[in-house]
């Protein structure tokens, strides 16, 4: 493999707060746009009323999203990050104008994958976070950048949920579609000119994935768990809107948009966790926010109230962004010179757990209601906490 000083991507005195935090920003802004479809799924499907693909808008989403990790993420290693980036922000403005004019539920469906597609911007950002930091504080950063990204998932289901309610599910496209061009500027202005760290070509680049997953089972292990509890994750907020409207709740979608700021608690656990990465090592936190995620469906499933709701939400946005803290800060330790690449594998897998989680919930949903969604969130997340104790029994310190 012919490959690129790690230092032409400039000096790591480079990544100040300044530039973090704008890159932190965008990458929320980029990401959220894979989750507007959540809380307003309800008023989707009124639109479109005997469509039976308005079903499928979350799940489209999120494959858009696995898919453009998997073509795409690979691209980081071998162009010009800092022109990727921006290119992938004017196609989501791109793709926002076209969900929000799209006439039929399919074009609605086609839509969203390129704005799953698109919205990757997010992740071709945190991999440059870990390049440019120092290595002692390479947790930190992640967790920052990661702050970024649970600020604009959370965040997008409260604006979501008020857009849809008061003014209609389409103009919360509208209102994307600029805020698109907003992350082109602020990533144009903050990014630096980062060169490539491999001369490999793009269909090398893809082949290198096999290579990658054989030769790395921390990588193997880090996707698994992910992918779980990612599953876990989507599958309640897809069907969180659809809870909230049963008689037992009678609440709209802007009621199920304020419950993505109850779980802003996440986003202070993600800096925490970084931190703790960079000090204790990451490998505990695997462990701890698979647990996290159990016990928050033990409170979902069993405690039908508000209240219930409300603990659970909390405790399952920790958990998610605890185990995501701990696993990239060990899959990006893993090879300095295929950062890009390791994240495609991770976060494809992850995504594609999502998307299934999503797809899964929905069936669940209509064939036993919550509590059959509540089963399905605690089976994904014993999945999780499963393969990371089968692995830390099997390698102690890894």
């Amino acid at each position: 493999m012919n490959v690129l000083n790690e230092n032409h991507l400039g000096s790591r005195s480079e990544l100040g707060r300044l530039r973090l935090y704008a890159m932190a920003v965008a990458g929320g802004i980029a990401v959220a746009n894979i989750y507007y479809n959540q809380p307003i799924l309800g008023l989707i499907e009124a639109e479109f009323s005997g469509q039976s693909a308005t079903a499928v808008v979350p799940t489209a989403t999120q494959l858009g999203y696995a898919l453009g990790l998997f073509l795409l993420l690979p691209l980081g290693d071998i162009v010009h990050r800092r022109r990727l980036i921006i290119g992938q922000f004017f196609a989501l403005a791109i793709a926002s104008v076209l969900a929000a004019v799209a006439p039929t539920a399919a074009l609605l469906v086609a839509a969203s994958m390129l704005l799953g597609a698109s919205a990757t911007g997010a992740q071709q950002i945190v991999p440059v976070a870990a390049a440019l930091a120092a290595p002692e504080r390479r947790g930190a950063a992640i967790g920052t950048i990661m702050a970024g990204v649970l600020s604009g998932i959370l965040l997008s289901r409260t604006v979501s949920g008020f857009v849809g309610e008061y003014f209609g599910w389409r103009d919360m496209f509208w209102v994307s579609a600029p805020l698109a061009l907003v992350g082109a500027g602020m990533m144009s202005m903050a990014l630096p000119d980062l060169s490539p760290v491999s001369r490999l070509s793009y269909p090398a680049a893809l082949r290198s994935l096999l290579d990658l997953w054989r030769r790395h089972p921390a990588l193997r292990a880090a996707s698994i768990v992910q992918a779980a509890l990612f599953a876990s994750f989507t599958s309640f907020w897809t069907i969180l809107a659809l809870y909230l409207e049963t008689p037992q709740f009678n609440l709209g979608a802007d009621a199920a948009g304020l419950f993505g700021i109850v779980g802003g608690v996440g986003v202070l656990a993600a800096p925490l966790a970084g931190r703790i990465a960079d000090r204790r090592g990451p490998h505990s936190g695997v462990g701890l926010g698979a647990a996290l995620t159990l016990f928050a469906w033990g409170a979902l499933g069993f405690w039908a109230s508000i209240p219930g709701i409300l603990i659970g939400v909390v405790v399952l946005d920790v958990g998610i962004q605890v185990a995501l803290i701990s696993n990239q800060h060990i899959i990006y330790a893993l090879d300095a010179k295929a950062r890009s690449r390791i994240n495609t594998i991770f976060m494809t897998s992850m995504f594609l757990g999502g998307a299934a989680g999503s797809a899964l919930a929905v069936a669940a949903w209509n064939y036993g209601g919550w509590s059959r969604v509540s089963l399905l969130g605690f089976a994904l997340a014993s999945v999780a906490l499963g393969t990371r104790l089968r692995r830390r029994g099997a390698h102690p310190f890894s």
